[in-house]
């Protein structure tokens, strides 16, 4: 039976794989960062000698200088609360924190060591989530009758003026109907990135381009967890722990942020102590173990793709630590569950994402093997997983290594021997885990009390 070692994910010593590719790799931002190289057009085509092939073309450079000279600015626009320095500063963090997938500048800054720059986008996220109520519980419009004949007054939209017919006045769009001014709404709340300044109103309008700079932040606070210079930074900061389990805990919010925040934990994940929430740091949202455990649930149990397979490669993550075990463990079962759940999924990287929680999970202690070889279908579907076979090699050989570690327990030896001729089938057919069948109809075959009679003669019993 394999030993269970702290420093190993899914086999393996090495730090576990990050998720995905930062964000702004899409076309989208490939597109800009095109227009930006044919701006600079000498300077971007002579290059870096040193830089590898990959960054030769529409990439985007820009010095680490940039962020030592204006970190203090960066964060002022952030806590400052004018649209246009919180768009400047967004898209400036988000252009530092980016970072190609064949990229090996040396240079990148570690971006969550600047003073104050993690609380500073934390803030953001956290303002958008004070104001996120549902409608019921929003104050109810108030007609004003100061300055009803102009747009802009100091009140916000959600003071709207009437004049004597009851419909909303504009400069220059004079009785303007209702579903006219509603549009006109609409449209400004989209053009507002680029074109508008000033505060944030505290209405329906203020709290949508709230959201879309709550969103923009998560994305920089994700790119910021791919840079291992961040990680360790990051895992310790309560804040930023408690406000991306707060988000993933209330899967309403916002789609784009939830599946952010949740990709933040996973990379954090293999530094994460759970105790966090107990230690004598100060609390933003009074976030407990209890809590943290069941929004990982609530991911793990969700009809997302991209939520189930993230949380199932969470949880594998922070079994890793033995410190996490005491409030995962109370929550075996339900897991184990979803986990044999999503091995029926016909989705390859959901297979994926189980067996690999499933290997380290096995590996804890004697009773969480009993638990999953008790569960409906486990073995059955672990074996069809090697069987199929799954399109990763690696994904069977950890496969065929959790039933190795089933076997082991002389408890679970009767829930195996229905698959006996199906484990030979495999051992004579398959030579990449002849070697682990061949281990696992040993323990079959061999006498049911002989690990029993080897303990009786240690302990002199």
């Amino acid at each position: 039976m394999q030993k269970r070692e702290a420093g190993k994910f899914g086999g393996s010593s090495t730090t576990p794989a990050k998720r995905g590719r930062p964000f702004g790799s899409t076309a989208a931002a490939a597109a800009a960062a095109a227009a930006a190289a044919a701006n600079s057009a000498t300077s971007d085509i002579a290059g870096d000698a040193s830089s590898p092939g990959s960054l030769l073309g529409p990439t985007l450079q820009i010095s680490t200088s940039f962020a030592e000279q204006n970190n203090k600015r960066i964060v002022l626009a952030l806590q400052s609360g004018l649209k246009s320095e919180l768009r400047w500063a967004l898209n400036t963090l988000t252009l530092l924190s980016f970072k190609e997938k064949d990229d090996f500048r040396r240079d990148s800054t570690p971006l969550a060591k600047i003073p104050g720059l993690l609380d500073a986008l934390l803030q953001v996220v956290d303002d958008w989530r004070d104001i996120a109520l549902p409608r019921d519980y929003t104050k109810p419009a108030r007609v004003r009758s100061l300055g009803s004949n102009t747009a802009v007054t100091g009140f916000g939209y959600e003071f709207e003026g009437t004049n004597s017919l009851g419909t909303i006045s504009y400069p220059g769009h004079k009785g303007l109907s209702n579903m006219e001014a509603s549009s006109l709404k609409k449209q400004r709340t989209a053009d507002w990135w680029l074109n508008d300044d000033g505060l944030f109103n505290i209405d329906e309008e203020g709290r949508a381009e709230k959201q879309l700079c709550a969103v923009a932040a998560s994305n920089v606070i994700r790119n910021f967890s791919f840079m291992p210079d961040n990680e360790q930074v990051m895992a310790q900061h309560r804040h930023c722990i408690e406000t991306m389990f707060q988000c993933i805990e209330d899967q309403n919010t916002d789609e784009e942020l939830v599946t952010n925040a949740l990709e933040t934990i996973v990379n954090l994940a293999p530094l994460l102590d759970l105790r966090i929430f107990s230690s004598s740091k100060p609390s933003f949202c009074g976030m407990t173990e209890k809590r943290a455990v069941q929004a990982i649930m609530g991911m793990l149990g969700s009809s997302v793709k991209a939520w189930h397979c993230a949380a199932a490669e969470l949880l594998g993550r922070l079994i890793i630590n033995p410190d996490n075990e005491p409030f995962l463990l109370p929550s075996s079962s339900e897991i184990y569950k979803r986990l044999v759940d999503l091995l029926s999924l016909p989705a390859v990287d959901a297979q994926a994402a189980a067996v690999g929680a499933l290997y380290n999970l096995a590996e804890v202690n004697t009773d969480s093997r009993m638990k999953l070889a008790s569960e409906r279908w486990a073995v059955d579907r672990l074996f069809k997983v090697v069987k199929t076979p799954h399109p990763v090699p690696d994904v069977c050989r950890k496969a065929a290594m959790i039933l190795e570690s089933l076997v082991c327990e002389p408890q679970n030896r009767h829930l195996l021997l229905a698959h006996e001729s199906s484990f030979a089938e495999i051992l004579m057919s398959d030579g990449r885990y002849s070697d682990t069948f061949a281990r696992i109809l040993f323990e079959l075959t061999s006498r049911p009390n002989n690990k029993s009679s080897a303990t009786r003669a240690v302990w002199g019993a």
